[in-house]
């Protein structure tokens, strides 16, 4: 099954910036970038954030704030502050043998960096990879990684999958299945996680964001600093 899937992957794989480099830190950044964030969106982000800091050093230097600007419009902006804390750790004391202890770096993003930037022999595996794993049966090795992924991305798909496209489908087991759709995340319209997005917003622009809930839950998170009425980005 492998040698079937890197042979699709070499004719229809896709083709993403960061797939010509093995920079760890140009690799963690689109890592960290493309959690729960389409790709089609990450890519003009990811460039222009390593035009802006192309090393990990530039980075590290940067201020929170700039980091927590830089970061609008890809949401979930606690990944700026960890991507900026690893690169202040990473800056102070190189790259750690476990790379989850990079602030905000669990199991699956570690391994992505150390398959695709350090050449280590390990399978990252992420939902994609893993339906993949569950609805063949079949064992990968890391070499098959890249692939893997955007034939979860674009093929294998979590409730349809398109086996009649699938260069596995011969063999797998799951062929033509269907499957219960996925439990959905909440809606953003309406949510807490667009007031505090609007109060965020509203900071970045000088405003007094004017909900005090969604202030408390950014100051929790380090993303805003609150001394008496001033509310301001942290320093």
């Amino acid at each position: 099954m492998q040698e079937q899937l890197l042979t699709w992957y070499a004719a229809s794989g896709r083709s993403l910036p960061w797939r010509a480099t093995r920079d760890p830190y140009a690799i963690l950044v689109s890592e960290v970038m493309a959690q729960q964030t389409q790709v089609d969106r990450v890519v003009p982000r990811w460039q222009r954030w390593l035009e802006r800091w192309p090393t990990v050093g530039s980075l590290a230097a940067a201020g929170p704030a700039d980091v927590i600007a830089e970061w609008q419009g890809l949401g979930y902006n606690r990944r700026a502050l960890n991507l900026h804390r690893a690169a202040q750790h990473v800056a102070a004391h190189g790259w750690p043998h476990d790379l989850t202890e990079l602030p905000g770096v669990g199991r699956y993003t570690a391994d992505a960096v150390a398959c695709f930037a350090l050449g280590a022999d390990v399978l990252p595996v992420d939902v994609n990879v893993r339906r993949i794993q569950e609805r063949t049966g079949a064992a990968f090795t890391s070499a098959a990684a890249q692939a893997l992924m955007d034939l979860g991305a674009t093929v294998c798909l979590a409730r349809i999958p398109r086996c009649e496209i699938c260069p596995l489908a011969a063999a797998c087991p799951s062929r033509g299945r269907r499957y219960e759709p996925l439990r959905k995340q909440s809606a953003f319209e309406g949510s807490f996680r667009q007031r505090r997005s609007r109060a965020l917003r509203a900071v970045l622009a000088g405003e007094d964001p004017q909900d005090e809930e969604a202030v408390a839950a950014l100051t929790r998170d380090g993303l805003v600093h609150v001394s008496g009425d001033s509310i301001s980005l942290p320093a």
